[in-house]
């Protein structure tokens, strides 16, 4: 599924199920929240934290999932074309920093 499909998929299911949109500072909040999720999955699996055990179940991959939705919530209601912002941004981003990474010593 590219991106514009899972915008078009987001919209359905929340025309769908959800009844509406929550409004665009609510989707903020609750990307943050969804992010911070994240970040407390990498935090102890991945960095120094210990995990606790209570944290040991949690799918990293439906977490990610979960800032998706809200990230394709906010492009439908905000007008963004969300494929064509990401494709202008692989672009610049290839142009940009091709050079750079592969002469940063640090990558090697």
């Amino acid at each position: 599924m590219n991106i514009e499909n899972a915008q078009e998929a987001v919209d359905i299911w929340i025309k769908k199920h959800g009844v509406r949109y929550f409004n665009e500072l609510t989707n903020m909040a609750q990307l943050t929240e969804e992010v911070g999720e994240v970040a407390r999955i990498i935090a102890r699996r991945y960095g120094e934290q210990s995990e606790k055990e209570s944290d040991k179940g949690k799918d990293l991959g439906e977490e990610l999932a979960d800032v998706l939705f809200v990230v394709l919530c906010l492009a439908n209601q905000t007008g963004v074309d969300l494929q064509q912002a990401f494709d202008n941004k692989l672009e610049l981003k290839t142009k940009r920093d091709h050079d750079r990474h592969h002469q940063n010593e640090k990558l090697k």
